[in-house]
């Protein structure tokens, strides 16, 4: 039915913008009786960013930007992290009596931010800056979460859905 080959640049863009939005260009007699080939599967992209949408809610409401998600320690640990634009819409992120959680629907789990002994957890609690970046580490034991995954960092009333593990 279709030949599938590895698209690059502007070309993935518009490509993925014409499947997503469920329209089907086809050239006359690029149909064929033979049976479909199983396609390979999807290369994963190396930085998915927020939409920009999703940049002016986190901006507006929340202070924040720059929001990034990976596994670190060979897959062990999941590292969210973020940059504060405004300390005091942003405080919330900071608050020690919060228990911040990473979830992730598709392998069923939700992490939480591990706590140390001589260390006690494993974020950044203290007064944000505006300009600075800050991070908070989420166990990732047993390695249920994969680089590719969309998850949702759940802070208190402060939710971001749909951030892509790098």
């Amino acid at each position: 039915m279709f030949d599938y080959k590895v698209i690059s640049g502007g070309k993935a863009m518009l490509l993925a913008g014409i499947l997503a939005s469920g329209i089907s260009v086809l050239p006359v007699g690029a149909q064929s009786t033979a049976p479909a080939a199983t396609p390979a599967a999807p290369a994963r992209t190396q930085s998915v960013r927020v939409s920009r949408r999703a940049t002016m809610y986190y901006d507006t409401i929340w202070g924040v930007d720059s929001l990034t998600v990976k596994t670190v320690e060979s897959g062990e640990i999941i590292r969210f992290a973020w940059r504060v634009l405004d300390a005091n819409k942003a405080k919330l992120l900071s608050d020690k009596k919060l228990q911040p959680s990473l979830v992730d629907p598709q392998a069923g789990v939700s992490l939480v931010v591990p706590s140390m002994d001589q260390v006690g957890q494993l974020r950044q609690v203290s007064t944000p800056i505006a300009g600075r970046s800050y991070w908070m580490a989420f166990s990732n034991s047993g390695r249920m979460v994969k680089r590719g995954d969309h998850v949702s960092v759940v802070i208190g009333q402060f939710r971001a859905d749909g951030l892509v593990v790098e």
